[in-house]
């Protein structure tokens, strides 16, 4: 069965995954890309670097992400949001950004010893320099549909 995922679905869905596609156009190039990400309150928030990306970013902030679970071609689950892109670069905004990064839940758990520092993968804020580019997306619209088989290998929320 086909279907449209409800508000909640949907919020559900942003929440719980790490990697989305951010779609971006600018000067006649569409840049589809996978980014590592974090939702909180309507705002998708990334960490990336100089680059392709945020060039085309910096020239047109209209952006499109797009999100999905699978567990096989008869159960998925998909989100399409559409926003903008806004550059965070007052530094207590940088620093907000990553505690919404640092608070994903992440598929394995770390040992003590793989962590580099309390904040790890990120880095101290009391001992060190954000490197890198944080920005958000402000979602101003968003989608999402489904298929179910209605077998044992369909989706649980």
């Amino acid at each position: 069965m086909f279907g449209q995922l409800d508000s909640q679905q949907i919020e559900q869905l942003l929440s719980k995954q790490l990697v989305g596609r951010l779609g971006c156009h600018a000067d006649g190039m569409t840049y589809i890309v996978p980014i590592s990400y974090a939702y909180k309150d309507g705002y998708i928030y990334c960490h990336t670097a100089e680059g392709l990306k945020i060039s085309i970013l910096r020239k047109e902030p209209q952006v499109c992400f797009q999100v999905d679970n699978t567990k096989d071609l008869s159960n998925w689950q998909s989100v399409i949001c559409w926003g903008e892109f806004e550059e965070l670069k007052d530094q207590a905004e940088k620093w907000d950004a990553l505690s919404i990064l640092n608070a994903r839940r992440f598929p394995m758990v770390p040992t003590e010893k793989m962590q580099i520092n309390a904040e790890w993968p990120f880095v101290n804020p009391e001992t060190e320099d954000i490197e890198g580019i944080f920005f958000r997306i402000r979602i101003s619209d968003k989608t999402g549909r489904y298929e179910d088989s209605g077998s044992s290998g369909a989706l649980t929320n």
